[in-house]
């Protein structure tokens, strides 16, 4: 017979969605795990329509059910938008300002750079275009002369 104790209780999103959010609001300094979800929600559509093969499915594979299922529910652009042009493309989509849309970004990238990883995240730069290091909070990568 089954006790009550071996039945999770019900969250509206798993454990680990949950820990994303409050890594993001943490760190974003958002005043409402609400306002924390908009921004990765945003973000990481954002992301799925700029990122593709291998580094998308690792990365989806990496980041919790509920955040995967917004990465993966894009279909990439044919056109690869340059990071500043994200940001932009973004803040066209809700109308808010490119600050506001700039610091969502940097914030949902700092979660997504510790679930892919140091060696996932150098990928993923490599494969997107010119100014998205600096948007998941490192020095842009430069070839080698």
């Amino acid at each position: 017979m089954m006790s009550d104790q071996s039945v999770p209780l019900q969250q509206p999103y798993g454990g680990a969605y949950e820990h994303l959010l409050e890594k993001v609001r943490y760190d974003g300094a958002y005043p409402t795990r609400e306002r924390a979800e908009e921004a990765v929600r945003l973000v990481l559509a954002g992301l799925g329509r700029q990122l593709t093969g291998d580094e998308r499915v690792e990365l989806a594979a990496r980041l919790p059910l509920e955040a995967a299922r917004i990465l993966t529910a894009q279909i990439p652009d044919t056109q690869p938008l340059t990071g500043w042009a994200f940001v932009k493309d973004l803040a066209a989509r809700t109308g808010a300002s490119l600050a506001t849309t700039r610091w969502d970004t940097g914030s949902v990238f700092c979660a997504v750079a510790a679930y892919a990883g140091p060696d996932l995240l150098t990928r993923i730069l490599h494969q997107l275009s010119p100014g998205y290091a600096l948007l998941f909070g490192h020095a842009e990568l430069t070839p080698a002369a």
